[in-house]
């Protein structure tokens, strides 16, 4: 029988994952643009260690500058993209019926083709409606996020604010050299792991993004340059990003002039593009730094796709690396983190 030990110990897990996951799902509304905060002072504290390498009269730029020049930039990115987004939204819902007026033409060219009757399914399921809500969906998801570019912006200015003090903090919460040694060796490693993971994922999204663009720029899909956002974007989600990313686009060409010929193009090209970057690129670029096995990044994709939609998908490989790292330090989750990892092995 089990003793009452290992059944408080199953009690407390338990206790736990039910806690945290009402947490994340009662206080996303705070936590997620947090998150997000802490993403872009990741991103500005690599861009900030970039910029002390460049050298003015043989001396380094002085630190107040560089953390200037990095929030600069990052400001520049995120209101072009704002910009790009607001733009595109207010395009596509005037562009919205030229589309739903193709999709006749659409049917017409299956029925003819492939001798099918869509018109029953069209009648129950109306297209119109589906795809205005679809758009809507996509498009007020997008500009949720923005309409928190304040607070977001607020968290990353007292991250910066933060870090000046935060190992002093740490230094009085442990007084034991050794118990303070492990945590700040813990912390550098959860640093350098997600700092890698981030930066190299953002270049190869970039890559991605821009590789795109120049695809549906040449076939002339409208709005090139926002479906190439929402490509860089998606990317961020293995696996199913890459294909939602493809589709999207692919769609688009098809309800623009109604050509099959046009869709097929776009879905070539970018699909293309996915293949080489997905396989050839990326993992020569990021090699076996996550060492996350695959079924965990499904199952984790599932979970934070429900918690927090679009944000928790892409948060989700990042999040499950923190966890095994955290989870291999104490001897009681020690195997928790072995189940998580890709080879067994987390030393």
């Amino acid at each position: 029988r089990m003793n009452t030990s290992k059944i408080a110990n199953m009690a407390y897990w338990l206790v736990s994952i039910i806690a945290m996951v009402v947490i994340l799902w009662y206080g996303k509304n705070i936590l997620i643009p947090f998150v997000l905060a802490l993403i872009l002072w990741y991103l500005k504290r690599q861009l900030r260690l970039l910029i002390s390498k460049i050298k003015f009269r043989g001396e380094p730029l002085p630190l107040w500058l560089g953390h200037t020049l990095a929030f600069l930039f990052l400001f520049i990115l995120l209101a072009i993209n704002v910009e790009i987004i607001y733009a595109s939204i207010q395009g596509i819902h005037e562009t919205i019926p030229v589309y739903e007026s193709n999709i006749s033409i659409v049917q017409h060219k299956l029925d003819k083709a492939f001798n099918i009757d869509l018109a029953a399914w069209l009648i129950a399921h109306p297209v119109n409606g589906f795809l205005m809500d679809f758009l809507k969906t996509v498009l007020n998801s997008l500009a949720a996020i923005l309409g928190k570019g304040f607070i977001i912006l607020f968290y990353v200015i007292f991250l910066v604010l933060e870090t000046k003090v935060f190992e002093d903090k740490l230094r009085a919460m442990y007084q034991d050299e050794n118990k303070y040694k492990e945590i700040i060796k813990l912390l550098h490693k959860l640093d350098k792991s997600l700092s890698k993971y981030l930066v190299l994922k953002t270049l190869v999204s970039l890559l991605t993004g821009i590789l795109s663009y120049v695809v549906l720029a040449i076939i002339g899909v409208d709005f090139a340059l926002f479906w190439a956002f929402l490509i860089f974007l998606l990317n961020y989600i293995p696996t199913i990003g890459s294909l939602v990313a493809t589709l999207f686009p692919t769609v688009i060409a098809l309800l623009q002039g109604g050509s099959f010929s046009h869709a097929l193009m776009v879905l070539a090209g970018i699909g293309v593009i996915q293949l080489l970057v997905g396989n050839f690129v990326e993992p020569k670029v990021m090699g076996n730094s996550l060492n996350v096995s695959s079924l965990v990044v499904i199952l984790s994709l599932i979970l934070w796709g429900t918690l927090w939609g679009i944000i928790g998908m892409i948060i989700a490989v990042p999040m499950t690396v923190i966890l095994i790292i955290i989870f291999a330090q104490f001897p009681a989750s020690r195997k928790i983190a072995i189940v998580l990892s890709k080879d067994g092995i987390i030393d």
